[in-house]
C-alpha cells in the first residue's frame, strides 16, 4: 500500500485518537482526487495520508490545492508539520520509517509551533524615481561602453531595490513584531518589486496582528499591502524535516 502524506500532527489532538492505534479514517475531509483522509498513529504522532494508486496520473496544480486543503482542516484543531506536496511513502514501513528516523526533530519542531501561526504580508513597490535616476548618466558612445553602462545600470537598480527591501522588512517588522521571519524579494514589472514576508506568530495574537493592518497601510507610503493568514508554519520547519520527502 503507497500512503500519500500531507503533514504530521500529535496524535491525541484527533477525534478517536486516543482510543486506537490503527489508521482511521478523518470525516468531512477529502484529500487528493478525492480520497479519503486517513490518521496513520506512529507513537505519539499521527501521520495524515490517503492511499495513493500510482497509475492514477501525475499529480497537478489541482491536486496541489487539495494537498493544502487538507492541512489547513488539521490545523484547525492541532500543531501541524506539513509535508512537501507530493511526498509519497511506497509501504507501510517507508512511513513508519520516516516518523522512526526523524522523532526528535519531529517532537521539537512540534513543541516550538504549538500555539503558532503563519501570517503573510505582501508588499508591492512602484519605483519610477529609479528609472528617472538612471536618465542623467552618459553612455560612452562604443558598442564595449554601451554594454558596460546597461550593467552598472541593472547592478545600480538591484542594489537600490535590495536596499529598499531591507529597510521596509525592517519597518514592517517593528510594525508587526513577529516572534520569527522570513523575507523574500523579487522584481515585478514595471520597475518594481514584491516583498513576500512570512511572520511567525502566537494563535492568540491573531486578532491583534490582523488589526495593525489599517495602521501598516498608511506608514508604508507608496506600497500596495496585502495580509493574509492564518496559515500552517509552512515556512518555519526545521531543515531536516524538508528532507522527509517520501519516495516521491
Amino acid at each position: 500500500m503507497a500512503w500519500y502524506a500531507y503533514c504530521l500532527t500529535e496524535h491525541q489532538t484527533l477525534p478517536n485518537g486516543t482510543r486506537t492505534r490503527r489508521p482511521f479514517v478523518l470525516e468531512g475531509v477529502q484529500g487528493v482526487n478525492g480520497a479519503a483522509v486517513l490518521s496513520y498513529p506512529s507513537g505519539e504522532f499521527a501521520v495524515i495520508v490517503s492511499e495513493y494508486d500510482h497509475t492514477a496520473g501525475e499529480l497537478d496544480q489541482k491536486s496541489a490545492i487539495e494537498h493544502a486543503r487538507v492541512v489547513s482542516n488539521c490545523f484547525r484543531n492541532s500543531t501541524v508539520l506539513p509535508f512537501k506536496f507530493g511526498t509519497i511513502f511506497d509501504s507501510d514501513d517507508a512511513l513508519r520509517q520516516a516518523v522512526r528516523v526523524n522523532r526528535r526533530a519531529f517532537g521539537l519542531s512540534v513543541a516550538k509551533l504549538r500555539g503558532k501561526s503563519e501570517m503573510h504580508i505582501k508588499l508591492v513597490v512602484r519605483d519610477g524615481s529609479l528609472r528617472e535616476a538612471m536618465i542623467d548618466i552618459e553612455l560612452p558612445d562604443t558598442v564595449g561602453g554601451d554594454y558596460l553602462s546597461k550593467l552598472k545600470v541593472k547592478a545600480s537598480r538591484e542594489r537600490e531595490r535590495q536596499t529598499k527591501a531591507r529597510a521596509l522588512s525592517v519597518q514592517v517588522h517593528k510594525l508587526f513584531n513577529p516572534l520569527e521571519e522570513e523575507v523574500s524579494c523579487k522584481k515585478v514589472a514595471p520597475e518594481g518589486m514584491l516583498i513576500d514576508i512570512a511572520h511567525l506568530i502566537d494563535s492568540k495574537s491573531v486578532e491583534k496582528y490582523q488589526n495593525r493592518y489599517t495602521t501598516a497601510a498608511k506608514q508604508l507610503k507608496n506600497c500596495e499591502v496585502a495580509i493574509s493568514g492564518p496559515w500552517p508554519p509552512y515556512h518555519f520547519l526545521p531543515g531536516k524535516l524538508r528532507t522527509v520527502t517520501g519516495n516521491s
